[in-house]
């Protein structure tokens, strides 16, 4: 099959299909199952200078070959092979730095923070760095439009609190990550991990972060890859 590899810090998917073989797809569509001999007919073409073309078809799925009886089409794969890809990369392999604050930050350095780091949602943190909640642009414009005083009022007061985070995990496929930012319609995941306190209590803690930008930036990559 064709691979679907990390190439330079890209997942290249290394399938191509030329003319020809496009007429091919066609041909065995329309009168399917159809031997090697009548395709190359069709084509003015000799068997043996059809022969790697079928192979690369065969072997990619779009068209299988029964022996005595030709060639049929199976359907494009390259959609399956596609999402086969999505859900086999990982969060790890595509998250960025998280960005986070303590939770007695106050609103205004906390809106500092977030245009001064370019990023749409604040991971908050208390003590040993536990996740306590996320806090938005929403969030922001929200308590800006009712005339409190930025300076005074922590971040802790506006955030969304655990356990109503949305959280990922390095293991998680992209697709899974991608499908809560969706379902949720929300900007951004916290990639965390789970650690025992000095009391033996479980938390979490925040090591990266998925956004929409990161998805964006993966689905280029995949369609330069094909190139």
């Amino acid at each position: 099959m064709y691979p679907i590899t990390p190439v330079g810090g890209r997942w290249c998917l290394n399938i191509r299909l030329n003319e020809r073989q496009k007429k091919i797809i066609e041909i065995v569509k329309e009168r399917g199952p159809i031997t090697g001999s009548n395709i190359a007919q069709e084509l003015n073409l000799t068997r043996a200078a059809l022969r790697p073309d079928l192979s690369i078809l065969t072997r990619s799925g779009i068209l299988e070959a029964r022996p005595r009886v030709g060639y049929y089409y199976t359907g494009d794969k390259r959609q399956s092979l596609i999402a086969e890809t999505i859900k086999n990369i990982r969060v790890k392999d595509v998250k960025s730095i998280p960005i986070v604050i303590d939770e007695k930050t106050s609103v205004y350095d906390a809106v500092v923070t977030m245009f001064t780091e370019d990023v749409g949602t604040l991971f908050v943190v208390g003590d040993e760095g536990v996740l306590e909640g996320v806090v938005s642009r929403k969030d922001f414009l929200k308590i800006a439009l009712g005339g409190s005083d930025l300076h005074s009022i922590p971040v802790n007061v506006i955030m969304t609190r655990m356990p109503n985070v949305i959280t990922t995990t390095n293991e998680e496929t992209v697709y899974m990550a991608a499908k809560k930012i969706i379902d949720r319609e929300i900007d951004s995941l916290p990639v965390v991990r789970t650690f025992i306190d000095s009391k033996g209590n479980e938390h979490l803690e925040v090591i990266g972060r998925i956004t929409k930008t990161n998805l964006a930036r993966l689905f280029v990559e995949l369609g330069e890859g094909k190139n």
